[in-house]
């Protein structure tokens, strides 16, 4: 009997194929790099090989079952996630014409196109899509209009990277509603296409394919898939979801009113809500969740795991040496350091990313402020603990602005990514949320989601829930501090009026943006 799940999984940086038992257990994972070409004729461009990145993915593929010795007949179902935004086009013959990866950023003159065209669109179409222009297909779109309107002429389909996958394996393209929703010209609230969201800003409204729900079993891996990959024709293809959504899936928040932190270069709070419904100041982003009937808010910070590589790279070469002599995590020895320094930073305030603000999105020149000269107390690792603290201080303040909106906040959070190896980063997060803080054992959270979605659509789990409940593991859980609550409560009203202050240099011209979105 098969008895195995696989998921394939397009990040932005590579792809992977990772194999699980039915359990949960991660049994292999077979990784390949790839890059994404900027186009020189186009500045900011990143263009996504489809040809090169297809035979990569199939070598992962026929490689974690070779690595495994896992007969192809043994995989009950496949599912596929990806990185969000990505885009292809496709011609009527069905092949790829068109992609851009999800980090391209040509399109700034195309966002300027649509400001002027009408300046209420972008929250008109927000209130339908949960999406405005800063990360969404619809001024990629009006540049390849702009750039390539013999391409824009042949195009036929529009689709996601994680649908590219199943139509490389099958045949068979359908675009799914938790990263298509991403695109920007979806409805949030049926969870399908919205064409006059295109009409509105000058684009087509013949190039969008069905809508099938996450989680269907969908089709069937073809003659050709098989001899591209390794699997055997005719397994199951499950249709799976982005990254994100899936994520929380495998860390277990597949509830209404469940939330989970991510921990990487970015970090991501996602709040579960059962409705649909947007933010009316248009300042956190809105999805639909994979789980059927279930929308995500999304709010994201800016850069935090970056922050760290570039102070531990700056700053800390004595630990990577140390760290490199012993065979230890640098971070661990800058975080021994760092919990021998009272909560608060002796009141240091640290700045890098703002809170969202998804119609308006930019975030101030980095700053440290209010340290004293007094080494014994501001020294290296004061600052690395205010980093730290400053990131707890952006999740507190998601919260509270996806509670503004929807009313509600969660009695826990999930804690995951690379930050969550961190005992110290948990605590924070824990003492400066007020929320007690669970962290998975699952490494590999946005595979093993897919992993279960190809479960329950082969009927192997009853319910995504009991797929959840069968697979995911709890590692640690940390219970946040009361005495440290009144020092992190002053700490975040301070950091909230510094940060304007910071922001407003950055306006009047005498200090430079960490970051700011197309058009601004």
């Amino acid at each position: 009997m098969a008895q195995y799940l696989m998921a394939v999984d397009a990040g932005t940086g590579s792809v992977r194929a990772v194999i699980f038992g039915v359990d949960g257990t991660q049994l292999g994972c077979v990784q390949r790099e790839w890059t994404h070409r900027e186009d020189p004729r186009w500045p900011g461009s990143m263009d996504f090989d489809w040809e090169t990145n297809w035979k990569l993915a199939g070598s992962c593929i026929r490689g974690v079952l070779e690595e495994t010795g896992i007969a192809p007949g043994d995989i009950a179902g496949v599912s596929t996630t990806c990185m969000r935004e990505g885009i292809l086009l496709y011609d009527r013959e069905g092949n790829e014409i068109w992609a851009c990866a999800n980090v391209d950023a040509r399109s700034d003159a195309q966002v300027g196109q649509l400001i002027d065209l009408n300046p209420a669109l972008e929250e008109e179409i927000y209130s339908m899509s949960g999406q405005t222009y800063a990360l969404g297909a619809l001024p990629r779109l009006l540049w390849v209009k702009d750039n390539l309107p013999e391409v824009y002429e042949r195009a036929a389909a529009i689709g996601m990277f994680n649908d590219w996958l199943i139509y490389k394996l099958t045949g068979k393209l359908a675009v799914e509603p938790s990263n298509g929703s991403t695109t920007g010209i979806m409805d949030l609230r049926s969870r399908s296409w919205k064409p006059e969201i295109a009409a509105k800003c000058g684009l087509r409204t013949d190039i969008f394919p069905a809508v099938v729900e996450c989680g269907t079993n969908f089709a069937a891996v073809s003659a050709k898939g098989a001899a591209e990959t390794g699997l055997k024709e005719g397994t199951p293809v499950v249709v799976g979801g982005g990254d994100c959504q899936l994520g929380t899936i495998g860390v277990g928040a597949c509830k209404e009113g469940q939330a989970a932190v991510f921990g990487g270069s970015f970090w991501q709070y996602e709040f579960n809500t059962a409705s649909g419904s947007t933010d009316p100041g248009c300042r956190v982003r809105v999805n639909c969740h994979a789980v059927p009937g279930l929308w995500q808010y999304e709010a994201l910070a800016f850069k935090p795991g970056l922050v760290m590589r570039w102070f531990r790279d700056g700053f800390c070469q004595q630990e990577v040496e140390e760290a490199a002599r012993t065979g230890r995590d640098p971070y661990d020895l800058m975080n021994e350091k760092a919990e021998k320094i009272p909560a608060g930073s002796y009141g240091m305030v640290c700045c890098f990313s703002d809170l969202m603000n998804f119609i308006n999105w930019k975030h101030a020149s980095p700053t440290f402020t209010n340290f004293q000269l007094e080494p014994e107390k501001f020294n290296k690792y004061t600052f690395y603990r205010a980093i730290l603290e400053n990131t707890a201080l952006l999740v507190r303040g998601h919260i509270q602005l996806v509670k503004d909106t929807t009313g509600n906040e969660p009695e826990e959070l999930i804690f995951a990514g690379g930050a969550a190896k961190s005992p110290l980063w948990c605590q924070i997060v824990a003492d400066v949320t007020g929320k007690p803080v669970k962290v998975p054992v699952v490494k590999e959270a946005t595979a093993l989601g897919a992993a279960i979605l190809a479960g329950y659509g082969v009927g192997l789990y009853p319910s995504i829930e009991e797929g959840v409940r069968q697979t995911v593991k709890w590692d640690q859980r940390f219970e946040p501090r009361l005495e440290t609550a009144p020092v992190y409560e002053e700490l975040y009203q301070t950091w909230r009026k510094v940060y304007p202050v910071q922001l407003e240099l950055c306006d009047r011209g005498a200090a430079r943006y960490m970051w700011i979105a197309p058009g601004l």
